[in-house]
């Protein structure tokens, strides 16, 4: 999470709502992220979004992985190691990197 503020858009504040939904022991794509918030196509902005989170909202960014499941921190960073501490902690198992499909949370995030 950066500690430079940024200006909150309606499009980011979509992103961490969704985020905010993602339950405990799932996860979610950036692109699933993206679609829920109204954003199809924008699994970038998502990372983004992610990556610009105020401090005060302390999101589950750790429940939000890349196509296929797969951690996108830089392997073997702190970062790669707590998000990959995170899920096992709720019960998601997390093998090279990656996270099995049956974790990947896919249906509609907001019930539309």
């Amino acid at each position: 999470m950066s500690s430079h503020r940024i200006k909150e858009t309606p499009a980011l504040q979509a992103i961490w709502d969704v985020v905010a939904q993602i339950p405990p022991g799932t996860v979610s794509t950036y692109g699933d992220v993206a679609r829920a918030a109204g954003l199809p196509g924008r699994a970038r902005q998502a990372g983004y979004a992610l990556k610009h989170t105020p401090q005060g909202l302390h999101l589950p960014w750790h429940r939000v992985v890349g196509a296929g499941g797969k951690i996108v921190l830089p392997p073997g960073s702190s970062a790669f190691r707590e998000q990959a501490r995170r899920l096992r902690s709720e019960g998601v198992k997390v093998t090279n990197g990656r996270v099995p499909r049956s974790a990947l949370r896919v249906e509609r995030l907001r019930g539309d």
